[in-house]
């Protein structure tokens, strides 16, 4: 079973940054699963990659991770 990995996330203002976010995780986990919430600016992630990589895929992306 995949973890939930939940992250905080600056920058995301919009439905590309939505796509952007969720693309750059399912790219390295297809069955990944992402739900993005622009005003609490969280990012939570079903998947069963590693923390650091979700992280990691975000920052590539441009997106600042908190925490």
């Amino acid at each position: 079973m995949a973890d939930a990995i939940t992250l905080q996330v600056e920058g995301m203002s919009c439905g590309h940054c939505i796509r952007a976010v969720t693309n750059a995780i399912t790219a390295l986990d297809g069955a990944a699963k992402v739900d993005v919430d622009l005003a609490a600016k969280r990012v939570v992630a079903q998947t069963s990659l590693p923390r650091a990589d979700v992280v990691r895929a975000v920052e590539e992306e441009g997106f600042a991770v908190k925490g």
